[in-house]
């Protein structure tokens, strides 16, 4: 069986050194949709660390193939390391020459709302850390409603990636 690796904490997944705090989190979550908004960008760089993941392999004990998939939840912290929100996600193995592709879709709760976020993840199956991606965010919910942008993602420990989420209004 293919050894476990840092999860996808995602897009994804995964949402991680911080640019901003909770505060910024929070003002992201309570921001107007006035005209002057309109335009404007905000990025929000959490931590996130693994609490849970599940893999469904379809050769279960053998190679990694087409279709395999992992489910995961991670705890999201911002700079003072207080909990802001999670993520959660699956992941779907689309490609496993080349070092492998995966698909995932990722979900991410922060105050106020929550960002949907989806995207391609390249060279997963390559030992050693889990490789940076980034992924699109194709919307939310609350005061994220409408919103567009990436996320980010870097491995900055086992577990644990750095998500910097660069929302467009």
């Amino acid at each position: 069986m293919r050894p476990i690796r840092a999860a996808r904490l995602g897009t994804a997944t995964a949402l991680v050194t911080l640019i901003a705090c909770a505060p910024a989190a929070a003002a992201a979550a309570t921001d107007s949709d006035s005209d002057h908004d309109k335009g404007k960008s905000r990025v929000i760089t959490l931590t996130g660390r693994l609490a849970e993941q599940t893999r469904f392999p379809v050769n279960p004990g053998g190679a990694p193939a087409q279709g395999d998939r992992t489910v995961f939840r991670s705890i999201l912290f911002d700079k003072d390391d207080k909990q802001v929100g999670e993520t959660g996600g699956t992941c779907t193995t689309t490609r496993v020459d080349n070092g492998g592709a995966e698909q995932c879709v990722v979900t991410y709760t922060l105050p106020g709302g929550q960002l949907s976020v989806q995207g391609m993840v390249f060279g997963h199956l390559v030992p050693g850390p889990p490789p940076s991606f980034d992924n699109g965010i194709t919307g939310g919910t609350g005061a994220f409603d409408r919103a567009r942008g990436s996320v980010h993602a870097d491995t900055i420990a086992p577990g644990t990636r750095r998500f910097t989420i660069d929302l467009k209004r």
